[in-house]
């Protein structure tokens, strides 16, 4: 027997022959496994009209292989046990972008992560977004997590048994040998990812890398692990290396752009004023999609309070929400600063500290009491940050509340809206309130006794519980609307309710039972889409339904114009709720719709694989009837998103 770097050669057994097989092949190994799961992950997503080429499987395996090259340089027993990790850090970022694309239909971003523990709230919603299924993306742990440790023991033993004789020669030759490995790895990596992303920008996704594109179609171009390497570049230059600075033809880009627009942020001359000094009370409603009022369930009113109200208010049966990752935030964002959210996380949590018109800071400045009121963590979204800048003069949160009616994530929005009430009454007037519901949050489970509609044959699914918290907190506004009117505030109030954001249940079949029709893919937009606004002014004047097209944009200049607010020299996108003409309605991913057609972009960002449908056929026609539509929400996209990551207001301000 004779000497080697293992000790004394020992006869061929079954126990080395193995650990000889995983010193070849445990990269390989790597890269096949890593490569399933990414085709198991992008088969499971099933984005409609996602590109599928062979070019994609090159991406996944260039990414694979730069993100694993470094291992090459280890030594034997630490490269296998590095691999595994690799396996296992790979794999959790896969499910948690499966997870989290199932409720956001987006990917994880590092602005997401810096607001992870938004995420980590959300607790029974992120369990029940997770599938039986998904231990596929884990299985291979069961032999590879014990197998790399059995061979990391047996390398570490085997180093132990090393001569010392000759090893000094042979490591400094092992150095080069891996550095050389590693670097020819890496350029095969970069290759196979730069041929066929140029390819693509190129051509068929020309620009998409940097316009303001829907992050999916990002990934379509990059594959997963690409985008999150394009997503950390993009994070760096913006926020790292000067790029948040406003360009001379970025500024002129928005002056131009603002100063078309402002027209239609007015409204008719004769409402401008009409309701000076009125208190505002704004109710945003969690997850409040359109299609249940005036609908019925087994002969009963999902909400009637709201039917009974909308009868006496102004209500917008075509009403858009407007959001994106944020959510929640989002809505509270677009909403009071009439802008659009960012493509990726939020702007509470993102920029903060930047300048905007933002409604309640504007009626502070008119001598108004401004108060927000949100039965949650302070910290949740960076409000107790953001809603300082906002201009509220008080935050009323979780821990300002008695909790009488612990229900969901928190209190129940009967006591929520009671003791919100009540404290808005304490202040003076004229005051500006701000309400957000949490009742008829994902996953929408209410107590069996807070439950009170027949919902059969929905028993049991989420859809159930959907209608039935939507019911209970239709009952908490009716308390609400009652409360007002005991304490002589509601003839002195505008009141606006509208929902934030879609609910997240994407199965048709409930909604056509419910609605006794078939669902066609405009109507399921639509629906997704579309959130009730419901305005009733101090005199009930304009009450009846206004089949128009309009965005939670829309709600902050109308507001002013009819408190007396002069908007010509603000940084508003929205437009007057009460101009019929030249209506636009942009959504994040680009959909724009005028009432007539509506345009919906395609995964791959390019314009003609999206889809234009024309509203009275509701059928889809030539994509080129929908290109003025989808131009100008592109670059209503790309103006609202310098206004914001630039500081553009500030800026502008500075300028003049």
């Amino acid at each position: 027997m004779k000497p080697t770097m293992y000790g004394t050669e020992r006869p061929m057994t079954a126990n080395r022959l193995l650990l000889q097989l995983l010193r070849r092949v445990d990269i390989l190994f790597f890269v096949m496994i890593i490569m399933w799961k990414l085709a198991w992950f992008n088969r499971t997503l099933a984005i409609p009209n996602m590109s599928t080429v062979p070019s994609d499987r090159l991406v996944a395996l260039g990414a694979i292989l730069i993100v694993g090259a470094w291992t090459l340089w280890l030594s034997q027993r630490w490269r296998t046990f590095m691999l595994m990790l690799l396996n296992i850090v790979l794999t959790l970022i896969i499910f948690s972008d499966l997870v989290y694309y199932r409720y956001f239909q987006d990917f994880i971003t590092v602005p997401v992560l810096l607001q992870a523990t938004q995420v980590s709230s959300l607790g029974d919603s992120i369990a029940s977004l997770i599938h039986v299924t998904d231990i596929t993306l884990f299985i291979d742990w069961l032999v590879l997590i014990p197998l790399s440790i059995y061979v990391f023991r047996t390398e570490r033993r085997a180093a132990r048994q090393l001569h010392l004789a000759a090893p000094t020669v042979r490591n400094s030759h092992s150095r080069w040998k891996r550095t050389i490995s590693v670097a020819a790895t890496l350029a095969c990596g970069a290759f196979l990812i730069a041929a066929p992303i140029q390819q693509a920008t190129s051509t068929w996704a020309k620009g998409i890398l940097v316009g303001n594109w829907w992050n999916p179609a990002i990934y379509n171009v990059t594959g997963l692990l690409g985008f999150h390497g394009y997503d950390i570049y993009r994070y760096a230059q913006d926020n790292l290396f000067g790029g948040a600075t406003l360009a001379v033809d970025e500024e002129q880009q928005i002056r131009e752009w603002l100063d078309k627009h402002r027209p239609q942020l007015q409204g008719p001359p004769a409402a401008f004023g009409k309701y000076k000094d009125s208190n505002v009370i704004v109710l945003q409603a969690e997850a409040f999609e359109n299609f249940v009022i005036g609908q019925k369930v087994n002969g009963q009113e999902i909400t009637p309070n709201l039917n009974a109200l909308a009868k006496e208010s102004m209500y917008f049966n075509r009403f858009f929400h407007q959001t994106a990752q944020g959510r929640t935030s989002d809505a509270d964002f677009t909403v009071h600063a009439s802008l659009h959210p960012l493509p990726t996380g939020s702007v509470f949590i993102r920029y903060p500290d930047h300048a905007y018109d933002m409604l309640p800071l504007l009626l502070k400045q008119q001598g108004y009491a401004t108060g927000a009121y949100h039965a949650y963590d302070a910290s949740f979204w960076n409000r107790y940050i953001m809603y300082g800048n906002m201009g509220y003069d008080q935050f009323m949160s979780k821990n300002d509340y008695k909790m009488d009616e612990p229900l969901g994530w928190s209190l129940g929005d009967r006591s929520f809206f009671r003791q919100s009430v009540e404290r808005m009454a304490q202040g003076n007037q004229p005051f500006y309130s701000y309400l957000v519901g949490l009742t008829s949050h994902h996953p929408y489970n209410l107590p069996q006794e807070a439950q009170k509609l027949n919902v059969a044959p929905h028993d049991g699914t989420m859809f159930g519980d959907y209608l039935q918290s939507i019911h209970y907190v239709d009952a908490a506004v009716g308390e609400m609307i009652k409360d007002l009117k005991q304490r002589g505030l509601w003839d002195k109030t505008i009141f606006v309710f509208y929902g934030d954001h879609d609910n997240s249940i994407l199965e048709t079949e409930p909604l056509a039972q419910l609605l006794q029709k078939d669902i066609s893919k405009l109507d399921m937009i639509e629906m997704k889409g579309q959130v009730p606004l419901l305005i009733h002014l101090p005199d009930g004047a304009n009450a009846g339904t206004y089949d128009r097209v309009s965005g939670q944009l829309d709600i902050a200049p109308t507001l002013l114009h009819w408190l007396g607010i002069d908007t010509s020299d603000k940084t508003m996108m929205g437009t007057n709720l009460l101009n019929d003409d030249n209506r636009l309605v942009v959504q994040r991913n680009g959909s724009a719709t005028d009432g007539k057609v509506f345009y919906v972009p395609s995964a791959d960002g390019l314009f003609e694989n999206g889809t234009c449908y024309k509203y009275d056929t509701r059928q889809p026609i030539a994509v080129a009837q929908c290109k003025p539509q989808a131009d100008e929400a592109k670059r209503r996209l790309q103006v609202s998103d310098l206004i914001i990551t630039r500081n553009a207001i500030q800026t502008m301000r500075e300028s003049k």
